[in-house]
């Protein structure tokens, strides 16, 4: 399944609301920077204390979430990052009924801090900060994404 094409006037309207409340400018960049951007912003949020808008979080899970499925397609692990998404990926057998039997989850941040390589996989797990069940719930070969 492809990534989801995001809704770019939302994800700006998101983004701005996340700088304005970093105090920074709105962006002026490219439509096609936004998702990055937005998940710098998000980053930059946690990095200062403070609880990232709802909606910038959402779609900077999401992106990266898409970028994670289009780098290990597949629907053996599913990730689920709540409350903002979860999707299916890495190559094997198929999973078609009910808990899927590899699972990862995870909260926002860790997620972010792994996707972009602020934390390794490892670190991720020794602090208990993932919970991944199933022989093939190990995503540290498709880290960071």
């Amino acid at each position: 399944m492809p990534p989801r094409k995001p809704d770019y006037e939302q994800l700006r309207s998101a983004l701005d609301a996340q700088l304005v409340a970093l105090d920074e400018p709105p962006f002026d960049g490219p439509a096609s920077a936004l998702p990055d951007a937005c998940v710098v912003a998000v980053m930059a949020a946690y990095d200062k204390g403070l609880k990232p808008e709802r909606e910038a979080g959402r779609f900077a899970v999401r992106h990266l979430l898409d970028r994670l499925v289009e780098k290990a397609p597949g629907r053996t692990v599913e990730v689920r990052v709540p409350p903002y998404a979860a999707v299916q990926c890495v190559e094997g057998p198929r999973h078609t009924r009910g808990t899927p039997p590899n699972v990862i989850e995870t909260d926002p941040r860790t997620w972010l801090q792994l996707a972009v390589g602020h934390i390794t996989w490892s670190e991720a797990m020794a602090k208990g900060a993932v919970l991944a069940s199933g022989a093939r719930a190990d995503l540290s070969d498709y880290l960071p994404v």
